[in-house]
């Protein structure tokens, strides 16, 4: 690379501040706005971080680097991307509306190259370093080549540091030795309500070097270390280092004459050197000529850096709306200019009134060449990756054989099966759990493919020929990583992985296994991976009040309900172990299809006996949400609807009054996510004038208008519930609505009317309430 052009870079540090605050500016008070509702935007936030942008962007970054923007430097992107002519004019004016650029970076919405998402703070930061095993794992299983690789690097708010997820995530990457990380962290001391807490930044600093990282302050930039070095400097950087977060800012707000005085008031004689060298205007300047504004010590920082692979924290001191008339105050997180004040800046630019988003208007001829050439070698991908699917071959998968069987085991036979059939499928499959592999059925997995880990880990107990069912062997082969108990950790790889065909072109398959009642403890991971459409099939068992004697903390109620609500996931919850097979093929399907999504498989450890099937008639609708398992006879008065590890009280409830109750059906439920999914698409469709039933309507179409539902799921009782608004029908809704008890399933079921009692009397119920 040509040696930086720090002039050049500079100024396109200072056409990006502009930029992304006339284009916050813009939408707020150019716009029409038809509902006179704030637009908003974080001008503050941006003119924080673009410097460090400019430097990153248009110097250090290459081709296979990828990056989290901060969610409130969203502008700055953009604007990156408008003066490299890989975005329009209508998409900045269009900020925040309606197909224009979005709030926040996002790969699926925007229409430049966005490699992650961001939104929801922390998540952004963390999913790098899960992406970065991600490449590792591809180069060691041959899919990645070493000029494919790249380094990833998370631009990250101060406040954004409060996350707990991003410790758990450097604790989870110092056991994978995880490399070729940046994390830059935009400190410029404010957060949305306050001033940040005081010397954080050393706790930050012992936390990630405790990790394995590298980490550099950039404190002041070049001008300020040489004021700072020079004849009565000392005490004034003495005095500086120590100055409380809140007053920097306060003084910076105020200007070069509060600098002054302050000092004066503080040092006295020690600072008169110091200060009769500026006047108000450059002391002004000066005392805020911090590192991560000035362009030479980020250059110098990143250029250092790329000497090696290991993971490097930057603490880049800045001021929070630096450049604009709101610098420092502690209230300028969603703070807009007014219309005078932007269109000062603007004057102060040089850029005349309706040339606003000319690219490099106010420039002069000798600087616009060579920001131009700046442009032309910038390095980073400008056009937006098209996804691709459809690469993998989907092989059949069949039920494993028993008369009696739990879904949770069949779910690790299936999987070692496929294991020793082997193909591409097979070998593109990654799982991972946090700490309950075995637990959850993907033990024999694991030990027909073994543990991934960059490099060689013998199993000790195999060494010392001590009997165990696990071998825990560990190479660059292996297809399993192994988490620590930390959810969030879990679906941000999953998301991680699942986003490798998006970076890479290389699709995995990966599976991730946990505990159903600790879904809500990682769920704004599950709903950051889902936001950006990674693909990965979910694994939650064992669960319900089905697990019986590990009681309340352990039993699963409303994740049904949580996955009905989440886009873009796909839930099934199977009977039986041929359910489970077919699901777990379209799931791998769905992985690897443009108009695909993600699947929650919900899994039981009860044995359940298996049902005789005459065909495959029943497959097409477990796939579409449910199927009659007993078909009710045209018109029938009531059904039975069951979902899950219920189905044996359900048939034996069935068996029992179906002599009494001619035509009595049973619907088993596979997935209440898809058939609310695709009850409401039709009834939109309809307003549309489309007249095509969902498959809900077409399979309670079979009952009598007003007909009684008897609904049975071991999961919260509004899982089903609503099936009785598709056409009317009456419901007496059985399911879980406390927290279980330890016990056995006889017992529990009884108290908590999930047993054949219990639905006897619901059946009695409806038939006899007057329609």
């Amino acid at each position: 690379m040509s040696k930086p052009d720090i002039a050049a870079l500079s100024a396109l540090d200072d056409r990006l501040r502009f930029l992304s605050a006339w284009t916050i500016h813009h939408a707020n008070h150019v716009r029409p706005k038809a509902d006179g509702v704030k637009v908003g935007g974080h001008q503050a936030s941006c003119a924080s971080m673009t410097a460090i942008m400019s430097a990153l962007y248009f110097h250090a970054l290459g081709p296979n680097d990828r990056v989290a923007v901060k969610p409130h430097a969203g502008p700055v992107l953009h604007a990156i991307h408008y003066l490299l002519g890989s975005q329009t004019r209508e998409q900045l004016e269009n900020l925040r509306g309606f197909g224009g650029a979005q709030s926040y970076p996002s790969r699926t919405k925007d229409k430049i190259p966005v490699d992650f998402s961001t939104g929801s703070v922390g998540l952004g930061v963390a999913i790098t370093l899960f992406s970065s095993l991600m490449q590792d794992y591809l180069t060691a299983h041959g899919k990645l080549a070493e000029e494919e690789r790249g380094r990833f690097v998370a631009l990250i708010g101060d406040a954004e540091l409060d996350e707990g997820n991003i410790y758990e995530a450097i604790i989870e990457g110092a056991k994978h030795d995880v490399r070729n990380l940046w994390w830059i962290v935009d400190y410029n001391r404010q957060s949305l309500d306050a001033t940040s807490a005081d010397r954080m930044f050393e706790r930050f600093d012992e936390m990630f070097s405790a990790c394995g990282w590298k980490t550099v302050e950039l404190r002041y930039g070049r001008k300020l270390k040489k004021a700072l070095g020079a004849k009565g400097g000392k005490p004034v950087r003495e005095w500086l280092d120590a100055l409380p977060n809140a007053d920097f800012s306060a003084l910076h707000y105020q200007g070069g004459a509060a600098w002054r005085a302050r000092l004066e008031a503080d040092l006295g004689k020690k600072a008169s050197d110091f200060l009769k060298a500026h006047d108000d205007e450059a002391l002004g300047a000066l005392m805020t000529d911090l590192g991560g504004h000035c362009m030479e010590t980020l250059v110098e920082a990143f250029e250092e850096a790329k000497k090696d692979d290991t993971p490097t924290f930057f603490i880049a001191w800045t001021v929070k709306g630096f450049g604009l008339p709101f610098a420092g105050h502690k209230d300028n997180h969603a703070g807009l200019m007014n219309p005078t004040q932007a269109h000062a800046l603007r004057d102060a630019m040089g850029i005349a009134e309706g040339d606003e988003f000319t690219p490099l208007a106010g420039l002069g001829d000798n600087l616009r060449a060579k920001v131009e050439a700046v442009l032309e070698e910038t390095r980073i991908l400008r056009e937006k990756r098209a996804r691709s699917f459809g690469s993998v071959p989907i092989p059949s998968l069949p039920a494993p054989q028993g008369e009696e069987q739990s879904t949770q085991a069949a779910f690790g036979r299936i999987l070692m099966d496929l294991s020793k059939e082997g193909g591409e499928l097979a070998d593109r499959i990654l799982t991972t759990s946090p700490d309950v592999t075995v637990s959850t059925n993907l033990g024999a997995w694991v030990n027909s493919r073994g543990l991934y880990r960059r490099e060689r880990r013998i199993d000790v107990f195999a060494e010392a020929k001590i009997p165990s069912a696990q071998k825990w062997g560990a190479n660059d082969q292996g297809q399993h990583i192994e988490l620590g108990i930390a959810e969030s950790n879990l679906f941000l790889m999953l998301a991680a992985a699942g986003l490798t065909g998006d970076h890479w072109n290389e699709r995995l398959f990966p599976i991730g296994t946990l505990y159903d009642p600790f879904i809500a403890r990682g769920l704004d991971s599950l709903n950051y991976g889902c936001y950006q459409d990674a693909r990965f099939l979910l694994v939650a068992t064992p669960s319900g009040l089905t697990l019986g004697p590990e009681g309340g903390a352990h039993q699963s109620i409303n994740p049904p309900l949580i996955a009905m609500g989440q886009p873009n996931l796909r839930h099934y919850e199977p009977a039986f172990a041929d359910e489970l097979a077919a699901m777990m093929e379209e799931a791998f399907r769905l992985i690897d299809d443009s108009h695909g999504e993600s699947t929650y498989l919900r899994l039981s450890t009860r044995p359940v006996e298996q049902v005789t099937r005459d065909n495959d008639d029943w497959k097409a609708g477990a796939l579409a949400g449910g199927y009659w398992l007993r078909q009710p006879a045209e018109g029938a008065e009531a059904a039975i609807v069951a979902m899950g590890a219920l189905m044996p009280e359900a048939l034996a409830a069935h068996e029992e009054l179906s002599a009494d109750i001619p035509g009595l059906g049973l619907l088993a439920v596979t997935s209440p996510d898809l058939l609310h999914r695709g009850w409401t698409e039709a009834q939109a469709a309809r307003w549309q004038g489309e007249r095509s039933p969902s498959h809900a309507e077409t399979l309670l179409a079979r009952l009598a208008p007003g007909a009684g539902l008897v609904t049975l799921c071991d999961a919260a009782p509004a899982s089903l519930s609503w099936l009785g608004g598709v056409l009317g029908h009456r419901v007496a809704p059985l399911g879980v609505e406390k927290f279980g008890q330890t016990g056995s399933l006889s017992d529990l079921y009884a108290a908590y009317r999930l047993d054949g009692a219990a639905i006897t009397e619901a059946v009695a119920e409806i038939l006899l309430t007057p329609s």
